[in-house]
């Protein structure tokens, strides 16, 4: 780990700060919410040893990096305007991109906006869905799940930071990370976030008090709402993304997802992926690989397997 260098460099108007190790073709690493840089550490390590650079900004709103005040600042456009103006001024032409969580979908607008920039795609976790002219993906989950699913509850400013402010973060990265249950998660108002961490009786092997404590004592000092505005920034996405509907996906693509993942169990997400609905959104579609036993946060829970797929993948370009 102290082998790799942190640097913050200007991109897109905000100052971000970039983890790196390694010289070679560029893989670029996109973390999800709520995690930073830290969560590729394994893949940033194993990859830089087979001959690749190896790049894992905070994004926007997260760790070291500027986190713009209004949730305005946060759509799909800003991010992954962001991310070309880290490359350009690290004089990258194309990267390999991997994407986990809010940083696949920011990965897959990446891949419709500016394709000429990637080499291929390793996404996890999040497919690519099409947008939806009819209906914003906000009020499309309101009406499938309800207002006290976590997109819905995380809409009101301040309301779901209260809630974070008044937990023990390191103990809540514990539930959070270790978490196996794969149904829809519901955050019902009058109970809030509290009452739902318990103390996990011993982590996973995977992860230790060092990882919990690191993620913890950031997100303590910047708190959540960098990582909240993605969530408000929806409705503004899907209104600003009009133009791009129907477009398709055509860079190579490898897709990873655990069978715990809770967004491989939303009802209708296995059909999609399987029944030829991913494939036809996106033709490059290569890979799909399935790992039995894994959860959400497949990179860090499976950092070798994930590494391997990632390798296999992109070592054919």
């Amino acid at each position: 780990m102290e082998k790799i260098e942190h640097t913050t460099i200007t991109a897109n108007g905000i100052n971000m700060h970039v983890a790196s190790i390694g010289t070679g073709p560029v893989i670029l690493f996109l973390h999800g919410f709520p995690e930073l840089w830290y969560s590729w550490r394994h893949q940033l390590l194993s990859l830089s040893s087979h001959g690749y650079r190896c790049i894992a900004p905070d994004l926007r709103g997260y760790g070291d990096t500027d986190a713009p005040p209004s949730a305005a600042s946060y759509t799909v456009f800003h991010i992954v305007g962001d991310l070309v103006g880290l490359i350009d001024h690290l004089g990258i032409d194309q990267v390999f991109l991997v994407g986990h969580d809010w940083g696949a979908i920011i990965a897959w607008n990446f891949c419709l906006f500016r394709p000429d920039r990637i080499k291929a795609l390793v996404n996890t976790s999040v497919v690519w869905f099409p947008r939806n002219p009819t209906i914003n993906p906000v009020d499309g989950f309101r009406a499938v799940f309800g207002d006290d699913y976590y997109v819905c509850r995380f809409q009101e400013p301040g309301e779901t930071e209260k809630n974070f402010d008044n937990l023990d973060t390191s103990l809540l990265f514990k539930n959070l990370l270790s978490n196996r249950d794969p149904s829809p998660p519901f955050f019902p108002k009058e109970i809030g976030l509290s009452s739902l961490l318990k103390t996990p009786e011993t982590l996973p092997s995977w992860l230790s008090e060092e990882d919990t404590d690191y993620y913890g004592r950031i997100f303590k000092k910047t708190g959540f709402t960098g990582g909240l505005n993605y969530y408000r920034a929806l409705k503004l996405s899907w209104e600003l993304t009009a133009p791009w509907t129907g477009l398709q996906i055509k860079v190579p693509v490898k897709f990873i997802v655990g069978d715990l993942d809770l967004t491989y169990t939303v009802p209708g997400v296995k059909e999609y992926i399987h029944n030829g609905g991913f494939k036809q959104e996106v033709p490059n579609l290569q890979d799909v690989v399935v790992i039995e036993g894994a959860a959400h946060f497949i990179n860090q829970e499976k950092p070798e397997e994930v590494s391997a797929h990632i390798h296999d993948f992109i070592k054919k370009f």
